[in-house]
């Protein structure tokens, strides 16, 4: 099986199915594969099972039906499987405070190098390197309770990003945030991609989405799309069939290239800072 880009996938899903406490179906039949060095957006509507998908590529749940493979093999969900797979994915949850639980942010992130028996010194330089990654060294000494949302939502990051993950996972980490504090999660993403990690984000957010993911999954009734971002989202009949709206940017594309302001072959704008720059050429040119 192949990703959404053709690449060798890191972690895939095969034929996977899970359903909670005998109930109805949550996910049945899905495909679904993370290349190396991808951003990815998972987008679906509140309820399509896109945290359900987290956990089982995560290995917090199992497949009902299917299977989990890690770099072409099947995961075994014994111990050994377990470890081998949380030290290549990384889940990071919703609500950070269902994730810190240690007295300071320092003690929380080293939680787990830790639990892999690491030498002292290998945890220290692990926690040195996950805090200075998320720009919150000076933090590392504050209690957890003390800590802002924004604050709590980076020292969950960090503990992930200690395990020295390829793929990190976050489910809606932008949740919460005002809009620095995004713009400031999404600079940290961005060096984590340069730094080689492999980035999958889910989010019913689409105008986030095209701005920031190279691919897209979208969940529907029918199954996982997957594709490139931006024909993912210009498909409108998709949108509709996932529960979820037209991103922005391509509305205010659409509507210059009918007025003739913006080449059929020209990427529309993504931010509305991206619209004042183009209106701002546009008036000087």
């Amino acid at each position: 099986m192949t990703s959404v880009t053709g690449g060798l996938p890191v972690v895939e899903l095969v034929g996977a199915g899970y359903a909670y406490d005998e109930g109805p179906a949550v996910l049945s039949g899905v495909d679904f594969a993370v290349a190396e060095g991808r951003a990815v957006a998972l987008l679906g509507r509140n309820g399509s099972g896109k945290t359900t998908m987290l956990r089982l590529l995560s290995g917090g749940l199992r497949p009902d039906r299917g299977l989990l493979r890690l770099a072409g093999e099947e995961v075994a969900y014994d111990r050994a499987g377990l470890v081998r797979l949380r030290t290549t994915v990384q889940l990071v949850v919703q609500d950070p405070d269902d994730q810190l639980f240690a007295a300071s942010v320092a003690q929380d992130v080293s939680f787990g190098p830790m639990n892999l028996g690491l030498a002292a010194s290998e945890v220290r330089g692990r926690v040195d390197e996950a805090l200075e990654a998320l720009d919150i060294t000076a933090l590392a000494d504050r209690p957890t309770h003390l800590l802002s949302y924004g604050q709590r939502k980076r020292a969950a990051i960090a503990g992930a990003v200690a395990m020295r993950p390829r793929v990190l996972i976050l489910d809606e980490p932008t949740a919460g945030l005002d809009p620095h504090g995004q713009e400031r999660l999404l600079r940290t993403l961005d060096q984590l991609r340069a730094s080689g990690t492999t980035v999958l984000m889910a989010t019913h957010d689409v105008d986030l989405a095209l701005r920031w993911a190279d691919d897209a999954a979208v969940l529907t009734p029918a199954g996982p799309r997957t594709g490139p971002v931006a024909e993912l989202l210009g498909d409108r009949d998709l949108l509709a069939a996932a529960g979820l709206r037209r991103p922005w940017g391509m509305a205010v594309a659409a509507v210059l290239r009918e007025r003739g302001l913006l080449p059929e072959d020209a990427p529309g704008p993504r931010t509305p800072e991206e619209l004042e720059e183009w209106a701002a050429t546009v008036r000087g040119a």
